[in-house]
């Protein structure tokens, strides 16, 4: 018999893994979550403790503490923290992030995680997430913290991913936060001198929020160097994402014919504005990179 290995054997668990979760979201037993003065619509099953499967479930708007019962849920609101646990490392304006260790603020995170996976169907819990970072995206109110979403990071990606799993709560979509926690997770990047990408594989609603970015972030870099050959190489290093992503955008709109064989990315100064102008690019920053208070050292 021929011994499998480490690797086959861990891809046949991920298999079996996946059959499961296939299985699992066939059934959504929680219909609504209470949340706040929310009540939302789940879209997926959540793998909650069995006895918390109840048609209403309550969710505390801070720590996601879920309860049965809203009673419940009142009176432990009158005392639950103000903020998300773990290091304020950005804040400007209204916009707060806080960085949550996996390991050191567990049962906050794995709440987070039951929370998030009511609303994404490719979302795979983990109890054990030492292994991960959370970036918790916050909308200060005076002292308080409204948290609006969240990203999740490997600390370390054998990859190079800079993000893993990502969710904008759905009383706070599209108020462009899902681009803000793109934005800062290149932030990060920068600030490792590493190039990121994100888990694949993307939802096409991820893929269009990524595409989003990436076709702002090339064309303020080729506009900025107009009269620059620059290679992909060249734009990876300026820009932090990676070369396949840069290929993937440039294809996306239409220049990938200005790629000339010696990995020279040659596109027309009206070109560019032509497309910016055609497709309403939004270039303007949600994340200003002088705010952030972050060193790979908190890592």
């Amino acid at each position: 018999m021929v011994k499998k290995s480490d690797k086959q054997v861990q891809e046949q668990e991920l298999d079996q893994a996946e059959q499961e979760r296939l299985e699992i979201t066939k059934i959504r037993k929680i219909e609504r979550v209470r949340f706040q003065e929310f009540l939302i619509t789940t879209w997926y099953y959540s793998p909650y403790p069995p006895e918390y499967l109840v048609p209403e479930l309550s969710v505390c708007h801070r720590c996601f503490k879920y309860f049965k019962f809203p009673g419940t849920l009142n009176r432990h609101s009158e005392k639950c923290r103000l903020n998300p646990p773990g290091t304020l490392v950005y804040e400007k304006s209204q916009l707060g992030i806080f960085q949550l260790d996996g390991k050191a603020d567990k049962l906050y995170c794995q709440n987070l995680c039951l929370f998030a996976k009511l609303f994404l169907d490719h979302k795979t819990i983990h109890y054990d997430i030492s292994h991960f970072w959370f970036y918790v995206l916050t909308e200060r109110k005076g002292k308080k913290h409204q948290v609006v979403g969240y990203f999740s990071k490997e600390k370390q990606s054998v990859e190079g991913y800079n993000l893993s799993c990502i969710l904008v709560l759905p009383p706070f979509q599209r108020k462009g936060y899902g681009r803000a926690m793109i934005e800062f997770s290149y932030e990060l990047s920068k600030l490792e001198n590493k190039i990121g990408a994100p888990e694949r594989p993307l939802s096409d609603l991820g893929l269009r929020g990524y595409l989003s970015y990436w076709q702002a972030v090339l064309l303020d870099v080729l506009i900025g160097n107009a009269h620059v050959q620059l290679s992909i190489r060249e734009l990876s290093l300026l820009t932090s994402i990676a070369q396949q992503d840069i290929i993937l955008t440039l294809n996306s709109m239409g220049f990938l014919s200005n790629w000339k064989a010696d990995n020279l990315v040659v596109v027309a100064p009206q070109d560019l504005e032509d497309f910016k102008k055609t497709h309403q690019v939004k270039m303007d920053r949600s994340i200003d990179p002088t705010c952030i208070n972050w060193s790979p050292s908190l890592v």
